[in-house]
């Protein structure tokens, strides 16, 4: 019997949360976001969060805001 390979990476859940809070270093923002499993997931969208500060997910509706360090 085959088994899956390891991955020594600790991946979060996908759409685990209702907000998550984003900064400058994590754009473009996608959701799901790199470090989620993909395989329990919806396609991959990217957010425009650039301008106004936040953006929902279309899919999940997870909803992503922008923390600046001023």
């Amino acid at each position: 019997m085959a088994t899956a390979p390891t991955d020594s990476r600790k991946l979060e859940r996908a759409n685990a949360q209702d907000v998550y809070e984003v900064t400058e270093k994590d754009l473009p923002v996608c959701c799901p976001m790199p470090g989620m499993t993909p395989w329990n997931s919806h396609p991959r969208v990217y957010l425009a969060i650039e301008v106004s500060g936040e953006a929902q997910c279309p899919y999940c509706g997870a909803l992503y805001r922008l923390r600046r360090d001023d």
